[in-house]
């Protein structure tokens, strides 16, 4: 695996430093005890928590004030982006990394939205993820040049907020009134933005659509 790319980010109040506090976020058991044994192993970090869900992420955060967050995309409860989001939201001095297993594009540019200070994938090797660790402290922003490669030849997401809300319920097997209701929206409105999610995705029917968009990261 080659190299993580570095951005420049803006300048941050964290110092690299003894005792750098993670929180890792994983809804493996085995996988998350085995990440958090291996960063623990690195000088100077301390596993301070661990959550298989992303909505015990924040909550867990504004506990234990961990310097970084170590976020699987793929969580339940809420989804990394979201709580990368929250959390930035919530405990502004807490650093996020987000962990990944694929290459989708669409990821990169929602991960960067959410305030997230990287996106790594999640299988790399240690000494790169400690690294990411380390430098996102000094206000680097750290991605994968395998992901962001994807993302520059992918291009940004063709789908609105709206479309993506409203594709994300109805990808679950919702009906556009159902959408509508949870979302509390004129039924016309949601079925206008189902119709141009599966025109800007090139797809059948809402159901190809919203893979469409899941296969490239866009929901």
């Amino acid at each position: 695996m080659c190299p993580v790319a570095e951005i420049p980010g803006e300048p941050r109040d964290h110092r690299v430093g003894l005792g750098v506090r993670l929180l890792i976020a994983e809804d493996g058991g085995a996988l998350r005890g085995a990440l958090a044994l291996r960063l623990e192993l690195a000088a100077g970090f301390t596993v301070v928590a661990q959550v298989g869900r992303g909505d015990e992420v924040t909550p867990t955060a504004l506990e234990v004030r961990p310097d970084v967050a170590l976020l699987d995309i793929e969580l339940p409860g809420l989804g990394g982006l979201d709580a990368a989001a929250e959390l930035r939201r919530e405990v502004p001095e807490c650093r996020v990394l987000l962990l990944t297993t694929s290459a989708r594009p669409g990821y990169l540019p929602r991960a960067l939205a959410a305030g997230a200070a990287g996106l790594l994938v999640k299988d790399g090797p240690v000494e790169e993820l400690t690294d990411a660790v380390r430098r996102v402290l000094t206000g680097e922003t750290v991605v994968d040049p395998a992901l962001a490669a994807a993302a520059r030849s992918a291009g940004p997401s063709p789908l609105s907020a709206r479309e993506r809300e409203v594709l994300a319920l109805a990808a679950d097997g919702e009906s556009a009134g159902a959408v509508a209701r949870a979302l509390d929206l004129p039924e016309s409105l949601v079925r206008s933005a189902l119709a141009a999610a599966v025109a800007k995705t090139g797809t059948g029917d809402r159901a190809e659509a919203a893979r469409t968009a899941r296969d490239h990261g866009w929901l």
